[in-house]
């Protein structure tokens, strides 16, 4: 059975008329009558009946229709399927800041491998403006920033990481409703500092204060941060993705603390604006997952 036939049928159906269907298909009339003629061979019965120039749909036509639009449908899919499989890269370069590549990469990347088997992956780590530059200078394809835009670059959101307090297990702060500036000030903190501009709300709960806090050990580092609060060394402000495991298993707890309800690291990603597609969409749709866990 010839796929043309099948299409020059259902767009009869959809257009009204072999004229229509002939001008949507970029044919000549007697084209599509002859494709209509033929499939009506092939399946040994008549498809319309003709009345003039209106034509209807007998009863076996009427029974075959869904399985014509099946079969363009899985065709088309198909087709776009082999051209996209074409147009892949066999490598892709994909830069991220290190805590993407903690706990987001290994979530991502089984996926993508599911999605694009034949394809091979290289990252690399640094910091929002590092990846900003090789991006741009086509040293990587794809990369995963802090929210940040760039006239040159097309960027999309990719996840939004709330940020908490958290404590270890056995901590004074367990089961309390909600604590204070000072109390917080008094506990000795590990502050893992981003840059982030959000940041600057998790250092204004501390201004009105009458001292300091005890801010023992500064990183930039999430995991460095954790395992130091793991440890019982202090506690610390830490994004949600950095700890999920560590929050189910009942190792670490998350503490309210006013002022800091809403603050969060944004996720970006950026590429060379009409490049990669198959792979950003597919990114996209996975961050847009994780945003909903």
């Amino acid at each position: 059975m010839n796929i043309e036939n099948v299409e020059a049928f259902v767009y009869v159906i959809h257009c009204g008329s072999f004229n229509k269907a002939a001008e949507a298909l970029y044919l000549s009339q007697p084209s599509v009558t002859a494709r209509i003629q033929s499939l009506e061979r092939d399946l040994d019965c008549r498809l319309f009946d003709r009345q003039g120039k209106s034509v209807r749909m007998t009863e076996e036509g009427k029974r075959f229709l869904p399985y014509a639009q099946q079969l363009l449908l899985t065709y088309q899919k198909g087709k776009l399927h082999v051209n996209r499989k074409r147009q892949l890269p066999e490598e892709i370069r994909i830069g991220c800041t290190v805590t993407v590549s903690n706990y987001v990469v290994p979530e991502l990347l089984p996926r993508l491998e599911r999605l694009f088997p034949n394809t091979r992956y290289k990252f690399v780590t640094g910091v929002t403006d590092e990846i900003v530059n090789k991006v741009l200078n086509k040293e990587i394809d794809i990369g995963f920033v802090r929210g940040v835009n760039h006239p040159s670059l097309h960027s999309v959101k990719f996840y939004e990481d709330p940020i908490s307090l958290y404590v270890y297990e056995g901590h004074p702060f367990i089961g309390l409703d909600r604590i204070s500036a000072e109390q917080l000030a008094e506990q000795p903190i590990v502050f893992f500092e981003c840059g982030a501009l959000d940041w600057l709300r998790v250092h204004r709960i501390f201004e009105n204060l009458d001292r300091p806090p005890n801010i023992r050990i500064q990183t930039d580092n999430s995991e460095m941060a954790k395992q130091l609060v793991l440890g019982k060394t202090g506690i610390s402000f830490l994004p949600g993705l950095s700890v999920r495991r560590e929050v189910a298993a009942g190792r670490l707890f998350p503490i309210r603390v006013p002022g800091t309800e809403g603050v969060a690291l944004q996720t970006n990603i950026i590429s060379s604006p009409g490049e990669h597609g198959p792979f950003l969409s597919e990114m996209i749709a996975i961050g847009k997952q994780l945003n909903v866990q």
